[in-house]
């Protein structure tokens, strides 16, 4: 075994004792000998603890006194891992079999992928099967939403192929550890301002700034539940909504360039007219964002210096992923021809 197989398999959990058996089962069912497990419980009240005990012994666990976040508690496991490559995992996730296989081959082939995903595809939460996708990928629009490549759309054999996106969702991302340590901000990979929601794609945004590429892998396949869609803000708490719409203005304050904001400054500004005026009229809690934004103003704009003194790419190659249609670009045919001999080598 070489360092550059190893993975670390980085879960956090809160109250996520109606998903978290099985997605330990299918990681630890996973045909990969190379792997450890790690899953940080944010102080769960619901009976997750007493569902991770029976797991102490193939899986290193550590129980938080307090909720730290997402992002933090990400933070942590990573912190305590060893490995050339991270696979944030979340709770509501089923990884079929050859998951991790497919994507650590994957990612060695190219040492400026930082990021690889999989096609994730939908699951209820009573573990009813759906077939649509959830994500093969995340991408940004002009006025700097970001969406799942493909979410929702009827599974039908399409996204097959290799190919470069902006960035994964966290709920299944494999991380390169060189690109973790040559990322990190003020000593965190994931930003702990974002608390929880769109940090996956703060880490996507700064990875591309950087010149670190995210790699499709359709051959490595799971199940996820989610329960955030665009539209669908009313099924969700009223703290995750506040985060939602801090986090969008924490996004564009650390890595927005000056030439992207003038490229779209008309969709963006429209659109943040819509995200304040709802807030103002309906969701009220919500406005608990902006003064965070306010007290936190020097540490985040010292935050967004370090990365654009450090920013890799020109402001072209940054604008040609912002659009209304999902942009992906094909990566080089020896990814294909890596895995047919892989499935020629497991016949």
């Amino acid at each position: 075994m070489s360092r550059s197989d190893f993975v670390s398999v980085t879960i956090v959990t809160y109250n996520s004792g109606r998903f978290i058996k099985r997605c330990l089962e299918s990681v630890l069912d996973q045909n990969y000998p190379w792997k450890e497990i790690i899953v940080i419980d944010n102080n769960s009240t619901d009976g997750t603890v007493d569902i991770l005990e029976p797991f102490e012994d193939r899986c290193r666990i550590v129980y938080n006194q307090e909720n730290v976040g997402f992002a933090a508690a990400q933070n942590q496991a990573i912190e305590l891992s060893e490995a050339e490559w991270i696979l944030t995992l979340n709770p509501d996730v089923l990884l079929l079999q050859g998951f991790i296989e497919a994507l650590v081959t994957a990612g060695n082939l190219d040492s400026k992928v930082g990021t690889v995903c999989g096609k994730l595809l939908t699951m209820t939460s009573t573990f009813d099967f759906a077939p649509t996708v959830d994500s093969t990928g995340i991408y940004f629009t002009p006025n700097l939403r970001h969406l799942d490549r493909g979410s929702l759309e009827v599974d039908n054999g399409h996204f097959l192929n290799y190919e470069y996106v902006f960035g994964a969702t966290a709920a299944a991302a494999l991380y390169r550890r060189e690109m973790i340590d040559d990322i990190t901000i003020g000593g965190e990979f994931f930003d702990s301002d974002f608390f929880v929601y769109r940090e996956d794609a703060d880490v996507a945004w700064r990875a591309q700034l950087l010149g670190w590429k995210c790699l499709y892998a359709p051959y490595a396949k799971g199940y996820h539940v989610r329960s955030a869609f665009p539209g669908n803000r009313r099924a969700l708490s009223p703290e995750i909504n506040m985060h939602s719409v801090k986090n969008r203005f924490l996004l564009r304050m650390k890595n927005i360039s000056p030439d992207l904001y003038r490229r779209n400054f008309f969709s963006i500004t429209a659109r943040d007219i819509v995200v304040v005026a709802c807030c103002m009229v309906w969701e009220h809690t919500s406005l608990k964002a902006f003064p965070f934004l306010i007290r936190n103003w020097k540490s985040v704009m010292a935050k967004r210096r370090e990365i654009m003194q450090r920013q890799r790419v020109d402001d072209t190659y940054m604008a040609s992923w912002f659009s209304f249609q999902p942009v992906s670009k094909p990566a080089p045919k020896k990814f294909a021809a890596s895995q047919n001999r892989s499935k020629a080598a497991r016949r």
